[in-house]
C-alpha cells in the first residue's frame, strides 16, 4: 500500500470526503485565478508594475474568502491539490493561449517542465521521507516509555540522533527538516534532494512561463490582435505560483 493510501486510511476519510476536498481545491484555484484576471479590467489605467501588488492582494483576498467559505460549508481543502490544480491551470493557459506564438524549442521545454513538476509532486507526495518505526521491544531494551523519550536519550543511541517526530504526520522521520503542507509530506533524509529539485523546477518553470507569456503579449500588442487588459490578465496568471513558493 502506498504512503498516500496509508495516510487516507489513517485519517479514515471516505471517498466522498476526498472528492469534496478535490472539488473545493479546484474551485478555490479557479476563483483565485479569475479574481486576478479581473484586476486589469477594473483598473485599466494603471501600469503593470503598479498592478502587480494589487493583483497579489486580490489573490490573497480570494484565498481568504475561499478559506472562510470552505469553513462555512465545513469541507476541508487540500494544499497539495491546490498546488496541483494551479500547475494544471497555468499549463492549460499555455497550451490553449500562449503556445501559438512560442518557438518549438521553448514549447518542448515548458511542456517538459510542467510534466516533470507533476511527476515530482506525485513522487514527493507518495514517497517515504525517511519514516522510522521502532518496535516496542526496542523501546523496552532502551528503557524508554515512548519514541519521544528515546529521542531525548539519542546520545546513547546514534541511530536516533537525527530522528525527529512530526506532529502533523504523527510519524518519526530520519533527517527531519520540516513538514511541507504544500507538498503534503515531511521533508526528511530520503526526499530532501527531491524537495530541493522540485523547488528549483518551480522557479525554472515560472521563468520560462513568464518569458513565453511576455513574448506572446508583445507580439499581440504589436499586431493589435489583443486588447491591453486581456494581455495583462494573461501575464498576471504568473502570480499564483510565486505566492505558493
Amino acid at each position: 500500500m502506498s504512503r498516500l493510501a496509508s495516510e487516507l486510511h489513517r485519517l479514515r476519510r471516505s471517498p466522498w470526503e476526498v472528492l469534496c476536498s478535490a472539488l473545493v481545491s479546484c474551485g478555490l484555484v479557479l476563483f483565485s485565478q479569475l479574481a486576478v484576471a479581473i484586476v486589469p479590467r477594473l483598473l485599466p489605467s494603471i501600469s503593470l508594475l503598479a498592478m502587480l501588488p494589487v493583483a497579489g492582494l486580490v489573490f490573497l483576498a480570494a484565498i481568504l474568502v475561499g478559506r472562510f467559505w470552505r469553513r462555512f460549508i465545513r469541507v476541508a481543502a487540500s494544499a497539495p491539490l491546490f498546488v496541483l490544480f494551479n500547475v494544471l491551470f497555468l499549463w492549460g493557459v499555455y497550451l490553449f493561449v500562449i503556445r501559438r506564438d512560442t518557438s518549438s524549442l521553448l514549447d518542448m521545454l515548458i511542456n517538459a517542465e510542467c510534466a516533470l513538476l507533476l511527476w515530482g509532486l506525485y513522487r514527493i507526495l507518495s514517497g517515504d521521507p525517511g519514516i522510522v518505526a521502532y518496535e516496542s521491544s526496542f523501546l523496552e531494551e532502551a528503557g524508554c516509555k515512548d519514541f519521544v523519550d528515546a529521542i531525548c536519550s539519542s546520545e546513547k543511541y546514534p541511530s536516533l540522533s537525527r530522528v525527529r517526530h512530526c506532529n502533523c504526520c504523527k510519524a518519526n522521520v530520519r533527517g527531519y527538516d520540516h513538514h511541507c503542507p504544500a507538498f503534503g509530506n515531511c521533508i526528511g533524509q530520503k526526499n530532501h534532494r527531491l524537495f530541493m529539485s522540485l523547488l528549483t523546477g518551480f522557479v525554472v518553470a515560472e521563468s520560462t512561463y513568464i518569458m513565453c507569456s511576455t513574448k506572446y503579449i508583445t507580439r499581440c500588442i504589436t499586431s493589435g490582435t489583443l486588447r491591453t487588459e486581456v494581455s495583462l490578465s494573461i501575464i498576471l496568471f504568473c502570480i499564483p505560483c510565486q505566492v505558493i513558493l
